[in-house]
């Protein structure tokens, strides 16, 4: 560290303990970092995490219960499909496949412009609505009686859920720290894999009623859960708010710590939400660790989205003797598995800081599962590799999701950075759809064997962008800070985002 540097650092730094200088902190148009990126705000330890805590009761349960059922709500139409789904409708050959994928189309459509309209609106209001839309949508598939009123469904519901992954992730991110925000993306995350064991649970006991109302077989699934949602939704337009400075359930003193705590991760930030501007969000989306990260997990979605849509029918093809109730009991386990990794491989990142080479390590076993579904045909091996794949799978979409917020800087970036991955993300939902074909069964050579490419793909991609990050950062440090900030204003400092001299690659 420079004479010059270590002047300005002990000029500028602020004790923030005082409840006078973190509201000034807070403040709109207040620097939370000096000009080589270290925050200027210190914070008691122990008045962060009671902090901390609070918001986690406050604000994680509900966007939790909310994925769940988003999930739910996608995933239920495998279970659909045991329990007579394509017979009822008169479905042959590709035709589920086409069912599938025009969920995705919209999904991946409306994947960006959502997560704008959720900076714009607000998330309080926006992420409810979502919600209550989805959730109607999952009712009216229990009244459809053609395949193309199955489509028509389908394709709304990829439009209502398309915002609801990247727009929770965009909202956690105004809340958390950027060590602390993988670990927090985890718990909602994990209902993915809990949709998938609580989904098999719920379907087994909703297919064992006689009726609902009106409603019998299939249709009592995707009746039951959509209700479900619909009630969810309701409930979270009380319990949801905006941002920290709107939070009614915190103190003026904690309302100031939550932005500034934020603030001082955020080079040159003067505030924590920014106005809406096309050139930040440019910057988001064009970031290298992004597009690097988007593509990462376009290819795991492939395997995720293929496992939890078809995970019914691999267990039917290991177990064909079963009763319907029973093939979907044994796709528990596996999920149950992985949800224990969802949220142990993102705890290790709040401990460690550290995304990148996280990403990498969850690519083994996730290639040595399906190494065993393609060099095995015994059915217990097969099973033995759901809970492998499973284990690590899952875990990318909170890493993937918390590295690309931690490597941009205004909250405007932030947004189109989380809305491309996310969208990539569901892209390789696409391509699932038609992964596992129907003249493909038992085995699934194709849908194995491409599953393997992808994570491989995976441990190559995170690897060679982890290199790149350690020599980047090297060429940053012999950057004149001084230099390329002279001249200008303090809005042309903050519009540089992680092209400011003093941003750092966060591995």
């Amino acid at each position: 560290m420079s004479a010059e540097e270590k002047d300005f650092r002990s000029d500028n730094i602020e004790d923030v303990a005082a409840p006078d200088n973190l509201h000034h902190t807070a403040e709109r148009g207040q620097y939370a970092t000096d000009k080589y990126g270290r925050p200027l705000v210190q914070v008691d330890p122990k008045v962060e995490a009671r902090l901390r805590t609070k918001i986690d009761l406050f604000v994680v349960p509900t966007v939790s219960l909310l994925y769940l059922f988003c999930f739910i709500d996608r995933a239920n139409i495998g279970n659909a499909r045991l329990a007579g789904f394509e017979k009822e409708l008169g479905m042959k050959g590709y035709d589920y496949n086409i069912v599938l994928s025009i969920f995705y189309i919209s999904y991946i459509l409306f994947e960006i412009p959502s997560n704008i309209m959720c900076k714009w609106i607000g998330p309080g209001w926006f992420l409810p609505g979502l919600s209550l839309c989805f959730g109607l949508c999952s009712l009216g598939t229990a009244f459809v009686k053609t395949k193309a009123q199955a489509c028509g469904v389908r394709f709304l519901l990829g439009v209502f859920e398309a915002g609801l992954m990247p727009g929770i992730a965009y909202y956690l991110s105004r809340w958390y720290r950027r060590s602390e925000l993988a670990f927090r993306l985890s718990l909602y995350i994990v209902m993915a894999p809990l949709a998938g064991a609580f989904g098999g649970l719920l379907a087994s006991g909703i297919l064992s009623l006689d009726h609902v109302g009106s409603l019998h077989s299939w249709k009592m699934i995707f009746g039951v859960e959509g209700i479900i949602t619909i009630g969810l939704a309701v409930i979270s337009f009380f319990t949801l708010t905006d941002s920290p400075a709107t939070a009614r359930w915190l103190t003026q003193e904690e309302r100031d710590l939550a932005i500034a705590r934020v603030k001082s991760e955020r080079v040159a930030a003067t505030e924590l939400l920014d106005g809406m501007d096309w050139k930040k969000l440019l910057r988001g989306v064009m970031n290298p660790v992004t597009l690097s990260t988007a593509f990462v997990f376009l290819l795991n979605n492939v395997t995720v989205q293929g496992l939890a849509v078809f995970a019914p029918t691999i267990v039917k093809s290991i177990y064909p003797d079963k009763s319907v109730t029973m093939q979907q009991l044994y796709t528990v386990p596996p999920y149950v598995v992985g949800a224990f990794f969802t949220v142990l491989i993102p705890t290790i990142s709040w401990v460690t800081d550290r995304r990148q080479i996280l990403m990498v390590a969850c690519c083994p076993l996730v290639m040595v599962g399906y190494i065993m579904f393609l060099a095995s045909s015994d059915y217990h091996v097969r099973y033995g590799a759901t809970f492998l794949v499973a284990s690590s799978l899952f875990a990318l979409g909170p890493i993937t999701n918390a590295q690309v917020s931690a490597n941009v800087v205004s909250d405007t970036s932030r947004s189109s950075a989380i809305g491309l991955n996310v969208m990539c993300g569901n892209i390789g939902g696409l391509i699932s759809t038609w992964s596992f074909l129907p003249w493909d069964a038992p085995d699934y050579h194709i849908g194995n064997g491409l599953n393997l490419a992808t994570s491989s793909l995976v441990l190559i991609v995170s690897m060679l962008t982890l290199l790149w990050m350690w020599r980047d950062n090297k060429k940053r440090e012999r950057r004149s800070i001084e230099e390329e900030l002279a001249g200008l204003s303090q809005q042309e400092i903050q519009d540089l985002d992680w092209k400011h001299p003093a941003f750092r690659w966060r591995p």
